[in-house]
């Protein structure tokens, strides 16, 4: 009886450990850049500049219900990076990210071709670390810059 007593007690005593541990709030730190791109080809050359100021937004939206369950904005850096936090366990949510205002008039056309960035955020994806990098993002100017087309022939990009 007093072995079933202490298998029992033990039982106990994990479920409680792992009901404590997997109750606390994750907290995952999601890094990126915001870029100008001057030759509107979507991606960034050595003419794209970082863009500081620029504001993205972070959404992690349920996959069932599609409801929002979580929402966080930020601001570029003098050196056009970011950093936002995002708190909890998202496993059944997407999360991703989209430049939302550039600082710059002369370029704020929003990229067509890569919108948003997606994130993974759960502890229960492989990852050891709690840094998410995202994709880079940007906006566009009105004008493509005089310099690009040899910057994309430099490229061996000659359809653009």
């Amino acid at each position: 009886m007093a072995k079933v007593v202490a298998l029992v007690s033990a039982i106990c005593i994990i479920l409680a450990i792992s009901t404590v541990a997997q109750s606390h709030d994750q907290v995952f730190n999601i890094e990126g850049d915001v870029y100008c791109d001057p030759c509107r080809v979507q991606f960034q050359t050595t003419l794209s500049q970082k863009l500081p100021g620029a504001t993205v937004r972070l959404v992690c939206t349920d996959e069932v219900t599609r409801k929002v369950t979580y929402d966080v904005e930020g601001v570029t850096n003098a050196d056009g990076h970011y950093s936002l936090q995002v708190v909890g366990d998202h496993e059944n949510d997407i999360c991703e990210v989209t430049p939302i205002k550039s600082p710059r008039a002369e370029c704020s056309d929003p990229l067509t071709e890569v919108q948003k960035s997606r994130i993974v955020c759960t502890e229960n994806s492989g990852m050891h670390t709690a840094v998410r990098y995202a994709n880079p993002l940007g906006f566009m100017t009105k004008d493509i810059h005089a310099q690009c087309p040899q910057v994309l022939q430099e490229l061996e990009l000659h359809d653009f």
